[in-house]
């Protein structure tokens, strides 16, 4: 199994600095960890960016049909976390309240801010134990809720802020949005796999 490729580098870049590498390197995705390593992510295969889409899609014409506000980001959407790591989730979201209180600079940056949902698909490349340690990052900066979503192993690790992780070994579940969405159930029986 292939792990991310992370760089060390001598002087951890600025907030500035690592988004204009970024945008100066536009067609490579990276992420950098709390400790201001870059990391080379390589790209989703087609399967897994369309198991992505599809749970996307389910997630925003739920949330669109109920008028949740706040904001839903797919997987190319950086945030900047409370301890500094750049992450970018498969798919996310960040509630109104916390949206609204970012400027519009910030929008248009990596916003300093932890979403409060997020999904984590794994694809081939990617290993399950850094997955897992990305999950654990989100929940210690204030995520509420997180879904890993192993296709590869066929299990599902759900997390929520001060609980242990729940682990289911299918991937023929529904996943309950609870607390964050109400009502909100994803099939993912019902998207293929």
């Amino acid at each position: 199994m292939n792990t991310p490729v992370t760089i060390k580098v001598g002087d951890i870049m600025s907030e500035d600095e690592f988004f204009r590498f970024c945008r100066m390197n536009e067609m490579l995705d990276f992420e950098r960890d709390s400790d201001g390593n870059i990391i080379f992510m390589s790209p989703t295969g087609s399967f897994t960016g369309s198991f992505n889409s599809d749970i996307l899609i389910e997630i925003g014409i739920w949330m669109h049909s109920h008028k949740v506000g706040g904001k839903l980001f797919d997987s190319s959407t950086g945030f900047t976390l409370p301890n500094g790591a750049v992450r970018s989730p498969d798919v996310s979201w960040v509630a109104k309240e916390k949206w609204d209180l970012l400027s519009n600079e910030d929008k248009e940056r990596f916003a300093p801010v932890c979403p409060d949902f997020v999904i984590e698909v794994r694809s081939k490349s990617d290993d399950l134990k850094y997955l897992r340690d990305k999950m654990d990052e989100y929940m210690e900066n204030g995520c509420q809720l997180g879904w890993l979503i192993d296709r590869f192993d066929q299990k599902v690790y759900v997390y929520q802020t001060n609980k242990n992780i729940i682990e289911f070994d299918s991937l023929d579940i529904q996943l309950n949005g609870e607390p964050l969405f109400p009502g909100f159930v994803l099939d993912l029986s019902a998207i293929e796999k």
